[in-house]
């Protein structure tokens, strides 16, 4: 791989720039309250073979007064909790109303009668389609209480229909996610895979570290700070972070760090094809004993087909065949590829700016822990390697490879599936977001310190450029 322009030089600065600005939100950002307990308990009921509170709620629901009731209209996103299937009342599950403010109400549907009489039958057709989508919703409100607990039930006047920003921002990620490891497609070849037969000890420990030590690791320090139990999403964030490849940036800083630049790209290319297999099993199985969290592994593995797996094979095979095209086009795809980082990071912020306020939830410790996830794995990484033998030189890039991970795909994954999961608070978002954004400066921290703790022999090593 040639050494990096100064133009490169200078994308990558202002994109340290911006997440300089963006740490700042997150830190004058006003506090947010949600009824994410209300959540939990209607989920557990759910759950419970005895629990009768389904079809309770959908009496109450039935019997309120709704000629009452008070219109209003808000943006939020659609919830849907399954029922049991062996428990005995016929209710499949509930829709929930989540507000952008965090208020949870319930959807009380109309009889069949009343659904034909009024012709509102349209207002709930396909609620299932929209789980994922930011709604304005058009409704009625009305309390009620059940058993000694309040809730708030919640009637269509007109179907939800989707925000458009929200529609233009998601197929704007899916297209641009896609473009951009297309042009990282485009700088591999078969060379950058057959390094696994010349270098095997040094592929096989950076994948042991990636796959299966630093996602060990965010388990242990979140169980360790209270997160696993306490902010079950937080932990999940943590572990989606670790489930996901390297990407650019490892192979970036490995540049700087003067380590095996060659190695860091074979790694970032062989970790990208098994995040295929690992990054939805990781999830499911340091999850699996979580009440609240049900990975939805199917849309996570054509997330990963549809926008990792194609277009690298594609940028592959335009390089292969038109060479000089894909030189070309190079810069073009690395601009967009800061671009997306940008708009994807940027515009998640300024969506969910509020959540980052929660002192409780997202506290110093939070962010210790967050920050020492990558700095804990990359030391981890940077000793482990001696045992075997391996050179300072290809252990710099081993090291960068285990803490600097594809926090794009991270983020984009966090946002396509967090309504789907219920995470009220955005959690996996910030957490990975938060990633994201300090791993660049773990990552010169560590460039300082690997002359102390990983010295080269210059006369001995080869350029890294």
């Amino acid at each position: 791989m040639k050494s990096l322009s100064p133009r490169t030089v200078a994308r990558w600065k202002s994109k340290l720039i911006f997440l300089a600005l963006a740490t700042l939100m997150i830190f004058n950002a006003p506090a947010v309250f949600a009824g994410e307990e209300l959540y939990r308990s209607l989920s557990a009921a759910g759950k419970n073979k005895e629990s009768s509170l389904f079809m309770e709620l959908y009496r109450n629901g039935q019997n309120q007064n709704w000629q009452a009731a008070k219109e209003v209209q808000f943006e939020g996103n659609l919830r849907f909790l399954d029922r049991d299937d062996a428990a005995g009342d016929k209710i499949p599950g509930i829709f929930l109303v989540r507000s952008l403010e965090g208020e949870l109400y319930i959807v009380s549907i109309p009889s069949d009668d009343e659904l034909k009489r009024t012709g509102a039958e349209g207002y709930y057709a396909n609620l299932k389609e929209m789980l994922g989508n930011k709604l304005v919703f058009r409704a009625l409100l009305t309390e009620g209480v059940l058993d000694g607990q309040p809730y708030t039930f919640i009637r269509f006047l007109e179907p939800p229909a989707q925000l458009m920003l929200d529609k233009i921002f998601k197929i704007s990620i899916i297209f641009m996610f896609f473009f951009v490891m297309l042009g990282m497609g485009l700088n591999l070849t078969l060379k950058d895979f057959k390094l696994v037969l010349q270098k095997p000890k040094g592929i096989a420990i950076g994948i042991i570290f990636q796959w299966f030590l630093m996602p060990l690791l965010a388990l242990g320090m979140a169980w360790a700070l209270g997160f696993y139990h306490k902010f079950p999403f937080i932990y999940a964030g943590m572990v989606l972070i670790c489930a996901c490849p390297g990407g650019v940036t490892s192979n970036l800083m490995t540049y700087y760090a003067k380590g095996d630049l060659a190695l860091s790209v074979s790694l970032t290319s062989i970790s990208t094809f098994l995040a295929l297999f690992f990054t939805p099993l990781i999830l499911t199985v340091l999850c699996a004993n979580i009440p609240d969290i049900n990975i939805p592994t199917g849309l996570i593995a054509q997330t990963i087909i549809g926008l990792v797996i194609v277009p690298l094979i594609i940028g592959m095979s335009i390089r292969q065949k038109w060479l000089t095209f894909a030189v070309k086009a190079t810069p073009f795809f690395s601009a967009l590829g800061v671009f997306a980082l940008l708009m994807v990071i940027g515009v998640g912020v300024y969506t969910n700016v509020e959540k980052f306020a929660d002192t409780q939830r997202y506290s110093l410790t939070f962010y210790i822990m967050v920050v020492s996830l990558s700095i804990v794995g990359m030391l981890l990484a940077a000793f482990f390697p001696k045992l075997f033998r391996i050179e300072n030189y290809q252990t710099r890039a081993i090291s960068m490879e285990v803490g600097l991970r594809n926090s794009t795909l991270a983020v984009t994954i966090a946002l396509l599936i967090q309504d789907l999961m219920g995470d009220f608070y955005s959690s996996m978002f910030v957490t990975t977001a938060i990633y994201g954004i300090t791993m660049y400066i773990t990552g010169f921290l560590m460039i300082l310190l690997y002359k102390k703790i990983l010295p080269l022999d210059t006369d001995s090593n080869p350029d890294p450029g």
